[in-house]
């Protein structure tokens, strides 16, 4: 495990909060303990804000949570689940010194909004800044009642530390263009601040080259098996949530960007993203 000199070197170096750095750090060792785990190495495939910093841009809003798409629905078991994470928090803690206390370890399983199964996991951790009570927690949440559109890649994940596993860490994730169709059904299923930035983001990294019509067509995938139409700029434009949008976009965001740009800026820039698509 590092020490807290160099989280807290990496903090005045990005301008962010220590435990916004500590919390990163422990993100990429639960990554490299899913990745090795035999048991959900093949079926667990990292989506969302935080594979977007950890797998594809190495400047980007830090992120929180570590959110999964299960292959396999039988997995989505509390017992399994906390069996699997006792294990991997064996072998961070033998390979790491990053202690994850058993007991702490959580798995709820509930109805989601859609009727399927969902899981909202929590993990407590001791790390660098060697906090002995209030622990900080990582949330998983994972569902199997999604539709992968398009064959999942592996990635090198991010992990600038000085502990780095000798050959890196590398997780299941989806691709580019899967995440870019996810997050703009996302803007109009929930419009949240952070599936605004993401979505402005992935358009202005024109260098990944993402494939337009792959993304169309994976977007039209994912609403079709959600019920809801392909969202237009109109239906943006219209929102009757943008106030509150932009009402908390410094509350969501502000603590993962060392300067949070101007929510303006942003929403603006919806419409060029709808005539690209």
């Amino acid at each position: 495990m590092i020490d807290k000199r160099e989280i807290m070197n990496f903090s005045r170096e990005l301008g962010l909060a220590p435990n916004v750095i500590e919390k990163d750090y422990i993100l990429g060792w639960l990554l490299a303990g899913i990745a090795r785990h035999p048991g959900l190495s093949s079926s667990w495939i990292f989506k969302g804000g935080t594979c977007l910093k950890k797998c594809f841009f190495e400047t980007y809003r830090f992120s929180e949570d570590l959110d999964f798409t299960i292959t396999d629905p039988d997995q989505l078991n509390s017992e399994f689940l906390t069996k699997a994470f006792t294990e991997i928090a064996e072998w961070i803690y033998e390979t790491a010194g990053i202690e994850i206390p058993k007991e702490l370890i959580r798995f709820d399983v509930y109805q989601n909004p859609h009727g399927g199964t969902s899981v909202e996991g929590r993990i407590s951790f001791r790390g660098p800044m060697q906090r002995e009570r209030d622990l900080t927690r990582v949330r998983l949440d994972l569902t199997a009642d999604e539709v992968l559109v398009l064959e999942p890649v592996m990635r090198k994940v991010h992990h600038p530390y000085t502990d780095n596993p000798a050959g890196g860490i590398e997780v299941r994730c989806y691709s580019f263009e899967e995440v870019f169709a996810e997050k703009i059904r996302a803007l109009k299923e929930r419009l949240r601040p952070r599936d605004l930035y993401d979505v402005i983001h992935l358009y202005r990294h024109d260098n990944l080259k993402p494939d337009r019509q792959v993304v169309m067509e994976t977007l039209h995938d994912k609403c079709e098996f959600k019920g809801i139409a392909v969202p237009t700029v109109q239906d943006f434009i219209d929102h009757a949530g943008r106030d509150e949008l932009q009402a908390e976009w410094g509350n969501m965001l502000g603590h993962q960007l060392p300067a949070l740009p101007p929510f303006a800026q942003f929403w603006n820039e919806l419409a060029a993203v709808f005539k690209w698509l």
